[in-house]
């Protein structure tokens, strides 16, 4: 036996073993493997005996029923496709809704007997399936066998027996194989594997079972249903809009949605819970943490990948993703947010798109953006952080949200725009809209962000030159100031302001700001008097390349002569407000005598922001100034978004099914240089399949014309839509609409 004082204690660990590392699994932890991929399979056992094999083996089954074929009434223009709202996929299988009730077709060998035979229909999901976890679901035809998937016997004719089958409305979303058993005395036979008989099973907000039913019709239609959206841009005087194809039903879409939860790797047993699916997708949506689907890029270079500015419709980006199992280059929050779209409605969770004008992003939660002045009045660039977007675009998808208290169910806000993390991700989402207008920060998911996004103060502070910061004005009503949305069944906007806060000054909002405080949501408590000049900025209308004069207007509302020392800012920033130059900077004095008002007009040539524009093309012009006689601080602040010039598209031929069409799209260089490295995109859905092409050169002046056939595939109302994009000119859009006869 050695020595106990031959052994030193050291605090320093042992030495790697060597040879290869033992491979990491969950054995010792679970029975099996984590189902995550609905991709992964299981094999189901065509035969499973009851009984021990004997001298010549197992006993044969075939003298018993038998199955010799199964029609999953899968065609577009069937009963099951056209009454689960699913005959619009361009997909060769069976696409239904949960908690509603579909038909297939099983042909036996002879008649049923239903005294004599039994018979399961079943249904696997993932790789490991399992009764209790929802994975395996057997569905019998009698009244007294029955599991949460009812099943029923419909029709019966000769050696056919057409069943009807209902999945359970909280039943796990995705791609299920189907299988028929036969019960025989010795042993279960059932069918073997086939592709043809895999079946797709989808949100249902047509049943009231359902976490995510809308009892709207008319939304259900547009937020579902819809293929083509509009989302509004620019500012809020001066709203642009652009058209986008969701494209949800396109070919293959569908597979690429459920390869970005499998990609996640989330556990198949929680896709039944639109909550889990839609805060999992607003994480995946974007690749910053999860390599997910877009790449987001505001630096204005796009060498590597596609502009945001060009992109037409989703289809590309969610095909593009899913075939090369890489993040697709590039997107802004629009783009996110359009994709997101195209997931939620393919699954079947309604969905919309929404735009906040001058959305704050408050990443400590204080409701303040600060604005810091030196102490004649100027903005301290240095100093000053913070930004307002113009606009931010994100979700709202409608959902029960059982998890919560009754009353916060309905829209919800998730974003899929990387700002910041949330349970260490960066998703948000979904926040209960209700929850944010009545200030109850507490319930999940990140209501904090998204009140603070619609109402934070813009706080202006003079900063002495010890370096202390004094508030002098709070504009309590600047952030926030338009929220839209496509209105249902309409190519207008919707104003869902109302939806989200109070009218500003109400006892209501003071209520739900102070409910909001209680959860610790700082606002500015000071409230600075107002000067007694006022500063108006007027609304401009402009096209890339113009002149432009600027009316910067001083109102003296006192009894008093005033003279104000005014600094004019002009500069061009992105749209999420992060100035990307200055090309205007003014400081005129103006005297104002008692009750009177003076206009100061600024001139502004083209050619003193048009080398500085970056994509989107949006001038800020902000004004401040001092009053000599009080020692007030004016302030006044206006975006202007600069008008692109339009592509030109026309449509010719006969508009009917299958029948070929030329859509040719036109456009001329207005300007007086050349466009490089130029790309054109063209799409519409349910008529033509994203398209694009290259031109390298267009001259001042001179034209390109590019023309594609294409044939529609379904009836109805659709829209071709095109856009142009290269560096120096970015947000070309076109569009023509064409009525589709059968």
């Amino acid at each position: 036996m050695s020595d106990p004082s031959t052994f030193v204690e050291s605090s320093a660990p042992p030495p790697p073993p060597s040879g290869p590392r033992p491979r990491i699994t969950n054995r010792g932890r679970t029975a099996g493997p984590a189902a995550n991929s609905n991709l992964d399979t299981s094999d189901i056992p065509e035969y499973e005996y009851f009984v021990a094999p004997g001298p010549r083996g197992y006993p044969p089954l075939t003298e018993f029923l038998d199955i010799v074929d199964v029609d999953m009434k899968h065609l577009p223009e069937g009963k099951n496709r056209i009454s689960h709202k699913t005959h619009l996929f361009n997909l060769n299988a069976l696409v239904v809704r949960r908690g509603q009730e579909f038909e297939i077709k099983i042909i036996f060998n002879r008649p049923y007997k239903p005294s004599e035979d039994k018979f399961a229909v079943e249904f696997v999901i993932g790789s490991s399936p399992q009764y209790s976890k929802g994975t395996y679901m057997p569905v019998f035809t009698s009244k007294d066998r029955q599991t949460s998937w009812k099943g029923r016997i419909t029709d019966t004719f000769e050696n056919t027996l057409t069943m009807g089958i209902t999945p359970d409305p909280n039943c796990i979303v995705g791609k299920y194989h189907m299988y028929v058993a036969v019960v025989t005395p010795y042993g279960i036979r059932r069918t073997k594997r086939e592709k043809s008989r895999d079946l797709y099973i989808l949100f249902n907000p047509w049943a009231a079972d359902d976490e995510v039913f809308l009892n709207d019709e008319t939304e259900r239609q547009e937020c579902v249903m819809n293929e083509m959206g509009i989302i509004y841009h620019g500012s809020y005087d001066d709203i642009a809009e652009r058209t986008w194809n969701f494209g949800q039903f396109n070919y293959g879409v569908l597979d690429a949605c459920l390869y970005i939860l499998d990609r996640s790797q989330m556990p198949i047993t929680n896709r039944g819970d639109a909550v889990k699916v839609v805060r999992q997708a607003s994480a995946m949506l974007n690749s910053r943490d999860d390599e997910g689907v877009l790449v987001g890029n505001w630096s204005g270079d796009y060498t590597y990948g596609v502009a945001p500015t060009s992109w037409t419709g989703s289809t590309d980006i969610l095909l593009t993703y899913a075939s090369s199992q890489r993040s697709v280059c590039y997107a802004q929050c629009w783009v996110y947010a359009a994709v997101f779209n195209s997931f939620l409605r393919c699954l079947g969770i309604p969905s919309r798109v929404v735009t906040n004008f001058f959305s704050a992003h408050d990443n400590n939660g204080n409701l303040k953006t600060d604005i810091i002045l030196d102490e004649n009045g100027r903005i301290d660039r240095g100093q000053t952080k913070d930004s307002i977007w113009n606009y931010h675009c994100w979700n709202e998808c409608y959902m029960a949200r059982k998890d919560l208290p009754a009353g916060f169910g309905g829209w919800q806000v998730v974003d899929a725009t990387p700002q910041e993390t949330s349970d260490g991700m960066y998703r948000c989402g979904p926040a209960s809209v209700n929850a944010i207008k009545h200030g109850q920060m507490c319930y999940p998911y990140d209501a904090p962000f998204v009140f603070a996004e619609v109402n934070s103060d813009v706080v202006f502070y003079m900063r002495g030159k010890d370096g202390t910061l004094e508030p002098v004005k709070v504009n309590h009503s600047h952030v926030g100031r338009g929220i839209f949305t496509k209105t249902p069944g309409e190519l207008t906007r919707k104003e869902i302001t109302d939806q989200y806060k109070f009218e500003e000054g109400s006892t209501e909002e003071r209520t739900v700001l102070e409910k909001a405080e209680e959860f610790g949501c700082k606002r500015e408590q000071s409230d600075p008097p107002p000067a007694d000049v006022d500063l108006v900025l007027p609304s401009v209308e402009l096209a890339v390349g113009q002149d432009l004069e600027l009316s910067v207007e001083f109102v003296n509302r006192s009894q008093q002569r005033r003279t104000v020392d005014a600094y004019v800012s002009g500069s061009v920033v992105y749209y999420t407000g992060v100035t990307s130059s200055e090309f205007l900077f003014r400081t005129p004095s103006v005297t104002i005598g008692p009750n009177k008002s003076v206009k100061e007009l600024v001139d502004i040539e083209a050619r003193s922001y048009m080398k500085h524009l970056v994509e989107q093309a949006n001038l800020n012009f902000i004004v401040t100034g001092k009053v000599k006689e009080t020692g007030q601080i004016v302030t006044a602040m206006k975006v202007v978004t600069l008008h692109n010039p339009k592509l030109f598209i026309k449509v010719s031929g006969v508009a009917r099914v299958s029948e070929e069409m030329l859509a040719t799209v036109q456009f001329t260089n207005p300007f007086t240089f050349n466009l490089e490295g130029i790309y054109m995109r063209m799409e519409g859905p349910g008529a033509m399949l994203p398209r694009f092409r290259y031109y390298s050169l267009l001259t001042p002046n001179s034209s390109l014309v590019w023309s594609e056939k294409f044939n529609p595939q379904r009836a109805g109302t659709t829209r071709i839509i095109a856009s142009l994009d290269c560096p120096a000119l970015r947000q070309v859009y076109g569009e023509e609409s064409i009525i589709v006869e059968p």
